[in-house]
């Protein structure tokens, strides 16, 4: 077996395009969200998914986890969930009389929280140590989690009935937010064709999806990507950016330090899995969407005219200067 170690980069940029090759044999037109999902693997951040039922929030997430030799565990968010249910709780042992820490699913590698958004705040933060720390604590003891660590939360749009708002510190914890949107015609009339032809969802070995990449693997790409270099100007501009969120009479709340530090994260992984040894400001244009439309907020005047964030966040990158 060949030491992961010794991989040189291109080996490793290999590896993580067979993941977007596997994941592509179950999931069709979702190419932005694969990559976004492989940034996150490199970054060590984790992924927001948002999108209508039926876009394949899901099922790229579980081909995603087929791909990868790493513990995956999946929990359907439903409004009676407890906090417990996620991170484990205290049980009674009749064969040694006392209680017991019993581990919840989010000790594992990859951690898919399904319909995040369909139980009420108390649980949703029930993660929030969990994502931060890679640590949960309970009766007064602390259990780390298992490294690669990661979260994959799927959301339905917040109009919908019967969802909940993520708290503002849950969404920060998100390195990414990625929306799914209903793939073009021609995405979906080849999704159609596999499911005439007999593709069933629920059984991606079937569908010849194969696991590619492993733990040892992911660790060297990591590192990899954190050689990359970032020039001074560059980090400026960064900063510019987030000021100008700041500063912009069409938001309420600006990104916070933390949001700049994972911009740069995901443009540092961007411009590695890409075949640059340096962050460009084009690299941190590319990431800026994903990384920060979550956290940041609009007035409500800005909302009653139809602004989105999206937009209001493209505008500012226009008229920031960019380094020559």
């Amino acid at each position: 077996m060949t030491d992961p170690t010794a991989q040189t980069d291109e080996e490793l940029r290999a590896a993580l395009n067979r993941v977007r090759t596997e994941v592509g044999k179950a999931v069709v037109g979702q190419d932005g969200a694969v990559t976004g999902l492989i940034i996150a693997l490199l970054a060590n951040g984790h992924v927001l998914l948002e999108g209508v039922p039926g876009v394949a929030k899901t099922l790229l997430v579980r081909t995603l986890s087929r791909t990868l030799r790493l513990q995956t565990k999946r929990v359907q968010f439903t409004p009676d969930l407890m906090p417990g249910d996620v991170t484990g709780s205290l049980a009674y042992d009749p064969r040694s009389g006392e209680f017991a820490f019993r581990e919840g699913p989010v000790f594992t590698n990859l951690l898919l929280a399904d319909e995040i958004n369909r139980t009420p705040p108390k649980t949703q933060s029930a993660l929030l140590e969990a994502m931060e720390e890679r640590q949960v604590s309970a009766d007064g003891v602390t259990r780390p989690l298992p490294d690669p660590f990661l979260v994959a939360a799927t959301q339905n749009p917040i109009e919908y009935e019967g969802t909940y708002e993520l708290p503002e510190a849950q969404l920060d914890r998100f390195l990414l937010k990625l929306v799914l949107d209903v793939p073009e015609r021609d995405d979906e009339v080849s999704m159609l064709r596999r499911h005439a032809d007999g593709f069933d969802p629920h059984d991606l070995a079937a569908a010849g999806v194969q696991p590619v990449l492993g733990a040892a693997e992911l660790a060297a790409a990591r590192r990899a990507a954190a050689r990359v270099g970032v020039a001074d100007d560059v980090l400026a501009y960064l900063v510019d950016l987030a000021r100008a969120t700041r500063r912009s009479p069409s938001m309420r709340l600006g990104v916070s330090p933390r949001a700049s530090a994972g911009l740069l994260a995901a443009a540092k992984a961007w411009a590695w899995l890409t075949g640059y040894e340096k962050v460009t400001p084009d690299h941190v244009q590319a990431m800026l969407l994903p990384v920060w439309r979550h956290r940041v907020q609009l007035r409500p005047e800005a909302e009653l005219e139809g602004v989105d964030v999206d937009r209001v966040l493209r505008g500012l990158v226009q008229q920031v200067q960019v380094p020559l």
